[in-house]
């Protein structure tokens, strides 16, 4: 990847030409690269409940994923401190190519610990595809910031399909070996991901901005901030534990695979669709306006899923899902972009990305024992206490702000 040394001018570090190049591309590989998630929550459940010891594990490689997300963004920050974004975006990469390579393998020797393996991998991957949002923001002036934001989210729209119609196109070409050809075409897109990437153009950080920044303590200790922190990782939190089960839900409810790929699919497409205009609503109405909306849609979609098992109300469930998720994720992250000086980005932002993603690893490993013990409707009851806390809390920060 193509480096440059910062300017003096944090707002012009680089022409508006690349910055909007940086956005299409990291868009792209948003979109390429958000279909290894796609491919994870669609299989993981279904090859956990084929491969597990035990049909309580069936959701663990799901968790895993999630736990690779989360113990990926520190370091990933550390690195990106030092050495800048582009070497954890190939990092990151190689972790997805090596991700589908190793699932394949998993399901041509049947090795439920392997497959956990592959879909650590893919969490890393998961995790440096998310930090493509930020990335988007390292160059671009602070009005057109959500924006650029958003954008790059917006690419995720493809990824929903892209990722829905590989498992759906490639689950049985390699028979006996459910979905192994679609493990290798996950590869194949990340690594097609990798070389797009290596157009990306982003400021190197100097050595002033490595030693130069508040401490980290006092950072997170904003108000602001923890009430980032906290709605995004409800935002999060919910989505995952909801998805993960869902797939899984459907097959225990009789409904085909086929239906919960596409299920998925229009569930992806929710999360990333509204980035078309995210940034924007947060620059006309505020992020936490924008968070309230989303976690109130997610509540809508816990609601659906208690009236039915059919099709329509999982599907129904999903998009709500993803439209809660965008609202409340993008929001949250615009918070974050307000609590930090441009030479603390890395470490306050994958300091956020730690709290989201490790908290959302409880929450995906309960998901799976919880449905297996106590049914869907369980885990759906059990959605709407980590909402209250994340509408308290915003209710509390508007007073703060008053």
């Amino acid at each position: 990847m193509t480096t440059t040394s910062i300017l003096p001018d944090a707002e012009a570090a680089i022409s508006l030409r690349q910055e909007r190049s940086n956005v299409l591309r990291l868009a792209i590989c948003q979109a390429l690269a958000g279909a290894n998630a796609t491919v994870v929550f669609a299989t993981g459940a279904v090859v956990g409940d084929m491969l597990a010891p035990s049909k309580a594990l069936a959701t663990m490689p799901v968790s895993i994923f999630v736990v690779g997300m989360a113990l990926c963004t520190l370091p990933a920050g550390a690195i990106a401190q030092r050495r800048g974004r582009g070497m954890v975006f190939m990092l990151g990469t190689g972790c997805g190519v090596l991700a589908g390579a190793l699932a394949a393998l998993a399901m041509l020797v049947a090795s439920f610990w392997l497959f956990c393996l592959a879909t650590f991998c893919a969490g890393v991957y998961a995790a440096v595809v998310l930090s493509f949002r930020f990335a988007a923001t390292d160059c671009a002036a602070p009005e057109r910031r959500p924006r650029a934001l958003s954008a790059v989210m917006a690419g995720g729209v493809f990824a929903g399909v892209i990722g829905a119609q590989l498992v759906t196109h490639t689950m049985n070409l390699w028979p006996p070996y459910l979905f192994a050809a679609t493990y290798v075409g996950q590869a194949a897109v990340a690594a097609l991901s990798a070389l797009i990437l290596l157009g990306v153009k982003l400021p190197m950080p100097t050595a002033a901005e490595q030693a130069a920044g508040r401490p980290l303590g006092v950072i997170v200790r904003q108000p602001r901030f923890i009430l980032a922190v906290i709605c995004g990782v409800v935002s999060y939190l919910l989505m995952n534990f909801l998805m993960t089960a869902a797939p899984l839900a459907m097959k225990l409810c009789g409904l085909s695979q086929e239906s919960a790929n596409l299920g998925l699919q229009w569930h992806v497409i929710a999360m990333y669709g509204p980035s078309f205009w995210t940034g924007r609503l947060i620059t006309r109405f505020g992020s936490a306006k924008i968070v309230a909306a989303g976690l109130l849609l997610t509540g809508a979609a816990s609601a659906v899923g208690l009236f039915g098992i059919d099709i329509a109300h999982f599907w129904v469930t999903l998009i709500l899902l993803g439209l809660g998720w965008n609202f409340g994720f993008v929001g949250a992250s615009a918070m974050v972009l307000e609590c930090h000086r441009p030479e603390e980005k890395a470490r306050v932002q994958s300091f956020n990305d730690f709290a989201v993603f490790g908290t959302m690893a409880i929450g995906s490993f309960l998901s799976g024992g919880l449905l297996s013990a106590f049914g869907w409707d369980m885990v759906l009851w059990l959605s709407f206490a980590p909402l209250l806390i994340a509408i308290v809390a915003l209710a509390a920060g508007r007073r703060v702000a008053a």
